[in-house]
């Protein structure tokens, strides 16, 4: 099961308590206090792991508590320190403040780190309370709790290309044949009902990722459909393809359907509506009304944005397609390491894989 969001609720570890004791030993006068310090809490981490693709994991287990600290001991012995929590997440996952919506941390690459909540230190022993005035205290030191919080996650995949349109336009047939994902297919509307990953391998040991996303439809931004549910998971592309069924059967006009996913992106998020966007025409081997595809082309060049017909049954336009995106994504991948990767960018899953194109 593919779940993107979940909520949990972490507590670092209590610190331990200081202990009041006093040295009783053979042949040592007035031994003194001797009451050692509690041991620290355990803090809780969230760390980014790249085997993980779901947060179906925290779904249901949403309490994570980190190991409280011992409390101290006679013969001036601190208590041992709470073992820490981990809280495993995959990559790309972003953490935020579900009382004020503020990003707290994006877990963007594999091994990264972030202390959620720190541990509650632990409670002085009667042993540190000692000084020359006062040589036998009779007092301790509580431990003091750990941090604790509420936390809201949610996944956005880290793909170079995400495919937007209609459902049925073809996306999941496209990701099938360039790579070795496996969505289902059917022709029915929503078939998607969850994002797929696949990775698109063309030699030489040149690869990128792509994303397809469940299908919009007009009003997907105010939640229609599908709605806005995933929208969030083509946030972090590079480039668009936008893929339009041409065929007559599909009932629709080919214009029509264009410029509705464009408003649909552009009312969600102004910065997809800027990303750079390769107008794609599917299923050209059922085309019996040349003069749609035309027309769908005119609009691409009057967009000033490239054009491609494709067919994902007979392969045909599919390689020169890859190409193209191929050089697209090196555009990005050899600007500088501190040049974002386009004005747009604010910084793995079902049906992954990946197949020699």
């Amino acid at each position: 099961m593919f779940i993107d969001r979940a909520k949990i609720r972490i507590q670092g570890g209590h610190g331990g308590n200081g202990v009041t004791a006093f040295r009783r030993e053979k042949f040592v006068p007035r031994g003194g206090p001797s009451g050692g310090d509690g041991g620290r809490g355990g803090d809780v981490w969230v760390v980014a792991h790249e085997s993980l693709n779901t947060l179906l994991h925290l779904r249901f287990n949403p309490l994570h508590i980190a190991g409280r600290g011992m409390h101290g001991e006679g013969s001036n012995r601190s208590g041992k320190e709470g073992a820490d929590a981990i809280v495993r997440v995959p990559v790309g996952t972003q953490i935020f403040d579900p009382s004020t919506n503020d990003l707290l941390c994006d877990c963007n690459e594999d091994g990264r780190r972030w202390l959620a909540a720190r541990g509650g230190r632990g409670g002085f022993g009667n042993a540190h309370f000692a000084t020359s005035t006062n040589r036998a205290p009779r007092y301790h030191q509580e431990g003091s709790p750990g941090e604790e919080f509420e936390l809201q996650l949610e996944l956005k995949l880290l793909a170079d290309v995400g495919l937007v349109g209609f459902p049925n336009a073809g996306k999941s047939t496209f990701i099938s044949t360039v790579s070795a994902a496996r969505p289902k297919i059917a022709d029915y509307p929503f078939t998607t009902l969850e994002p797929h990953l696949g990775v698109v391998d063309l030699g030489d040991f040149r690869t990128f990722v792509v994303a397809d996303i469940p299908g919009l439809i007009e009003g997907a931004h105010e939640g229609h459909g599908l709605g806005d549910r995933f929208l969030r998971h083509i946030e972090r592309t590079k480039v668009l393809l936008h893929l339009i069924d041409v065929s007559s059967a599909s009932g629709r006009d080919p214009e029509s359907d264009y410029e509705v996913i464009n408003r649909e992106l552009a009312a969600y998020d102004s910065r997809l509506a800027a990303r750079p966007q390769m107008v794609v025409a599917t299923k050209i081997d059922a085309l019996d009304e040349p003069e749609r595809l035309e027309i769908l082309r005119e609009q691409a060049r009057r967009d000033e944005r490239p054009f491609f017909a494709i067919s994902s049954v007979t392969g045909a336009g599919v390689r020169e397609l890859m190409t193209a995106v191929g050089r697209e994504v090196e555009k990005f991948r050899d600007r500088s390491p501190g040049q974002p990767a386009h004005p747009a960018d604010d910084s793995l899953l079902v049906g992954s894989g990946s197949s020699q194109f």
